[in-house]
């Protein structure tokens, strides 16, 4: 098959947009006698007068070939042997050409489970997802080389598969959550067989690898289109396979006589597009509390503990991480004692999480109509009359050692809290004496002083004069008589002179001491 050649003059790609090192490593490989091509996204980003995130590379050589030809490269991948060639911190992939899948896969299982067969850079573009991806720029005659129709595709602003749209989501089901993204990133209409083969065969989601899921899944919702996106996903009936909890919400939303547009999941996941445009990172954690941020107003997480264990079970088996639910769940039940100005609320300005709290509010605040003044009002303001001091609440009933029984299973208060309880045990058993005139606390037991200094323990005998050595003989008797051990009844054992008689030693006093198992 002949391909379409566009010279220099008819596409607007520019070495100059191309970064230095990707010239270097295509320069190399051409010198060294193999072909080299930009390839991928970066093509079609650049055929659209866009600046590409990253790079890719193919080539002709092998991938043994490219690492004995870098020195700053390394061999990764299983499924795909690819080479990484290093710049500093900057990774740039460079890829062998190879075939077609579907003319070794099984008619049967058309899944893709090994995928090193080498071939031309007609096969390499033939085995491509979307004819947008398969467009390759050849720096040594600044042409840019269409074997699959992907020029006419991006005039018309359309997503297409590369070949049979039936065969092409069978064998990695994880491009029809990739088709989303690219038709939301470039604002594109994805083609109708490829529409409905995804409507088809949206269930093989499940067979896909998990962590590519999960992977595509933050990628698309980390757009500026986030809203579109999963409005797109709910149509395609993806939504009801990656996260049922959220389709079924917006379903509900929908038996109620409300638009996708108009949903308040929608609405919010508009507000995180619009920090995304204007260059801002979230984390994923955020990303995931604005999505399920409707859903928790609905069912709160901290009113219904099951409900919650349930759900972050349910995310973790689909493989989100641990990491990423938890704080999800921290930033969603922040945010509620936030808004209802809650005692433990101000705690939470201490947290380090506070930033991207105050951040998911102002992205959900339109929707619900929270207002944010007066959260800031209540956070510098003094605390009300049912503030909490250390160790305890005014007006509500204290657990054990200082703990609010009413909030002891809150995470933003259990870290106070305990630090509370481990100060009134330092009280307790510091031995450090009552104000005068001031009773025990209830409950506390009150431990006697042992009077006079304290004796070295590192056996070195301390000297008494023999002017103050009956005085001091008889305070050590009447001593020993008196410290006995409240917890045990072990009474200590006197304070004996040495053979000299003008001296004691600490290592007498050890010595004679009981030990643990004697207690």
């Amino acid at each position: 098959m002949e391909p379409l050649i566009l010279e220099r003059a008819r596409h607007p790609i520019s070495r100059r947009d191309i970064d230095p090192n990707v010239l270097k490593i295509l320069y190399r490989l051409a010198g060294a006698g193999y072909a080299g091509y930009l390839v991928g996204g970066s093509v079609r980003d650049l055929m659209s007068g866009k600046a590409p995130k990253d790079f890719d590379v193919a080539t002709s050589a092998h991938p043994q070939q490219v690492r004995d030809l870098f020195r700053n490269s390394r061999l990764i991948g299983r499924r795909f042997r690819l080479v990484h060639v290093f710049f500093g911190s900057q990774n740039i992939e460079v890829a062998t050409f190879r075939k077609r899948s579907e003319d070794f896969a099984d008619a049967a299982d058309p899944m893709i489970r090994h995928d090193n067969t080498f071939g031309t850079p007609e096969e390499d573009a033939f085995r491509r997802d979307f004819t947008v991806n398969a467009l390759f720029y050849d720096p040594r005659t600044f042409e840019v080389i269409d074997y699959v129709g992907g020029v006419a595709d991006l005039q018309a602003r359309l997503i297409r598969t590369v070949g049979d749209p039936e065969v092409r989501m069978r064998e990695d089901p994880v491009r029809m959550i990739r088709a989303v993204r690219f038709a939301v990133k470039m604002d594109f209409a994805i083609e109708s067989a490829t529409r409905g083969a995804i409507e088809h065969h949206c269930a093989d989601l499940a067979k896909a690898s998990i962590p590519r899921v999960v992977e595509e899944i933050f990628r698309t919702l980390n757009v500026a289109g986030a809203d579109r996106a999963l409005i797109l996903m709910e149509q395609l009936g993806l939504l009801e396979v990656l996260l049922p909890e959220i389709s079924a919400h917006l379903k509900g939303g929908a038996a109620a006589g409300r638009t996708l547009d108009e949903a308040p999941a929608v609405r919010n996941l508009a507000a995180l597009g619009r920090l995304i445009g204007a260059g801002a990172e979230p984390s994923r954690g955020l990303v995931m509390a604005v999505l399920f941020a409707d859903l928790n107003r609905a069912t709160p997480m901290r009113a219904d503990p099951a409900s919650r264990s349930q759900l972050l079970d349910q995310l973790r088996v689909r493989g989100f991480s641990r990491a990423d639910t938890e704080q999800m769940r921290l930033l969603l039940e922040a945010a509620a004692h936030l808004t209802a100005h809650s005692r433990v609320a101000r705690r939470l300005v201490r947290r380090p999480y506070f930033a991207e709290v105050r951040t998911l509010l102002e992205m959900i605040a339109p929707t619900y109509g929270i207002d944010l003044g007066a959260i800031d009002r209540f956070l510098a303001g003094p605390p009300g009359p049912g503030g909490r001091n250390r160790g305890g609440a005014r007006g509500s009933s204290a657990a054990p050692g200082g703990v609010d029984s009413a909030s002891s299973s809150d995470p933003c208060v259990i870290g106070d809290s305990i630090a509370s309880a481990g100060d009134s045990l330092r009280d307790g058993f510091s031995g450090a004496p009552a104000a005068a005139g001031s009773d025990p606390a209830p409950g506390r037991r009150r431990r006697r002083r042992r009077g006079g200094r304290r004796r070295r323990r590192s056996g070195a005998a301390e000297s008494v004069t023999p002017d103050a050595e009956g005085q001091r003989a008889s305070h050590a008797e009447s001593a020993s008589r008196d410290r006995v051990d409240e917890a045990d009844g072990v009474e200590a054992p006197p304070l004996e002179p040495t053979a000299s008689g003008s001296e004691w030693t600490a290592a007498r006093v050890l010595a004679d001491w009981p030990h643990d198992e004697e207690l």
